[in-house]
Formats: structure tokens, C-alpha cells, sequence
């Protein structure tokens, strides 16, 4: 079984059990996060679900491991022959994410 959700404008496919990075949740870790968007649900014998009703009677929820920052990205810019150059950080902070559970409420 898994579901694709949306997080902040990203999908994500997830099964119970898998970890994943979202970007950084206001929630603090080992709180229980539940997913606002449920896009799609394929269950064990591979029925696919894709209406609005049968999905809104979906939920996916995950416990937040830790929130971490990711490996720092440096943006160098510059204009050659002019003496112009620009040296720029910067390191995204997310969240994992583990995913507890599947459950279909009806």
C-alpha cells in the first residue's frame, strides 16, 4: 500500500515505514504530523483510488524524527573584467519525517 501526498507544493509517494525530508514543519520533533493533501491511494490488491470523496476519508500521518540543515550550496557570482564578484551560503533546513501509518476512515 501507498499514497502520494502533498507537502508545501511537493508530492511525495510514501508507505508505512519510509522516511522522508520535507522542508522544515513547525512541528517539533516526536510530534505526530498528518498530511492536509491525500493525492492518490493504491492499496494492497493495487485498486487505485483517485475521487475527492474516497479521498478525503484518507489519512497518512508520520512522526517527526529530527529537523536537520542539508549540505551547504554556495552561489558564487561574477562579472568578468569589471571587478565584480559576489560569494553567497546558504544550507536549507528540513525535517524527517517517518511514516506511521495508512488509514482509510469511513
Amino acid at each position: 500500500m501507498y499514497a502520494i501526498v502533498e507537502s508545501r507544493g511537493r508530492q511525495y509517494k510514501v508507505s508505512p515505514g519510509d522516511l522522508i525530508a520535507l522542508d522544515l514543519l513547525n512541528v517539533a520533533s516526536g510530534e505526530t504530523y498528518t498530511f492536509d493533501k491525500v493525492l492518490m491511494l493504491v492499496n494492497d490488491d493495487l485498486n487505485v483510488i483517485l475521487d475527492k470523496k474516497d479521498l478525503e476519508k484518507v489519512r497518512v500521518s508520520g512522526v517527526v524524527t529530527k529537523t536537520q540543515k542539508g549540505d551547504k550550496i554556495v552561489i558564487f557570482k561574477y562579472k568578468r573584467r569589471k571587478d565584480y564578484h559576489k560569494k553567497q551560503g546558504h544550507r536549507q533546513s528540513y525535517s524527517l519525517v517517518k511514516i506511521k501509518g495508512i488509514e482509510n476512515i469511513e
